[in-house]
């Protein structure tokens, strides 16, 4: 029952959010193991994911709104008029960004839900697989492995943090005040 306790865990952290997902991508690979971790936690993101885009399409905009924080909807509420998936795909790699509310308002999108489900899961694989094997190693008691993993996942994610907002204007199509 345990890898179906995890996925309902990663599922529900996408849909009611109070859970940080680096958190429990790294207890799948702890738990599971790198690869088996990344799988439970991919199959758990997609149907969380998958549920929160379905909300968004189901209630709307209106309602929607009250789960985004204004900043949130103004820096991405474009996202509603969108519908392509290297949008979404771009939007789902870059650090940082407030991946579950996403969710919702790509549901507000003409986006058809299989391409979302689809590009948003490849999106979220890179990120994924770090935390699982960060969780695997650390089980392992592979330290070296989990810092120089770290670092170098520091070293990519730092300026792509960095500079989301100006990565976000661009794809947008116009450019975004600040780094």
């Amino acid at each position: 029952m345990a890898p179906v306790i995890f996925i309902t865990l990663q599922a529900l952290q996408v849909i009611i959010a109070p859970i940080p997902g680096e958190i429990t991508g790294i207890l799948g690979g702890y738990l599971f193991g790198e690869w088996l971790g990344l799988l439970y936690s991919t199959l758990g993101l997609t149907v969380g994911s998958v549920a929160a885009f379905g909300v968004g399409r189901w209630v709307g905009a209106h309602y929607v709104r009250t789960l985004v924080s204004p900043e949130t909807w103004a820096k991405l509420g474009f996202i509603v008029e969108a519908e392509g998936a290297i949008l979404c795909f771009i939007i789902y790699l870059i650090p940082g960004l407030p991946k579950d509310m996403v969710c919702y308002l790509f549901g507000m999108s003409p986006m058809p839900l299989w391409v979302f489900a689809l590009v948003s899961t490849l999106g979220r694989i890179p990120g994924t697989w770090v935390l699982s094997a960060q969780g695997a190693h650390t089980a392992a008691g592979n330290y070296s492995y989990v810092m120089l993993l770290t670092a170098i996942v520091v070293a990519v994610a730092l300026p792509l943090y960095y500079y989301r907002n100006r990565i976000v204007g661009w794809v947008r199509g116009r450019p975004s005040p600040k780094a």
